[in-house]
């Protein structure tokens, strides 16, 4: 992914970071109640390792990919765009070119 020298003005850094943190939250909550169903059918020690083995899979990946740099957010916003974890309609605000290349990154 290559970073961007992209300028955020302060209403698109105030958007941008309520939508990034709804995307957040909207993933954090799916990954709690994914982990209570899994435990829920916890029956053996080998259970108890695979649900550790998803959590710690999980957390890299979503530590990985919250990453709220100017450089690389047009990338991360079109990430969660593709992902469903986040929708344009809540981008609404930015720059037009901003949103041009979040819209063509979604498609990629």
């Amino acid at each position: 992914m290559q970073a961007t020298d992209t300028t955020w003005s302060q209403t698109e850094k105030q958007i941008a970071r309520t939508a990034f943190n709804n995307a957040y939250q909207r993933e954090l909550d799916y990954l709690v109640k994914t982990v209570r169903e899994q435990s829920s059918s916890l029956t053996e020690i080998d259970d108890v390792w695979r649900l550790h083995d998803f959590l710690s899979a999980r957390r890299h990946e979503i530590d990985g990919k919250y990453d709220y740099r100017y450089s690389v957010l047009v990338f991360v916003l079109a990430s969660l765009v593709r992902e469903g974890w986040l929708q344009l309609s809540e981008l609404e605000g930015l720059a037009a070119d901003k949103l041009a290349k979040i819209t063509a990154l979604t498609r990629m």
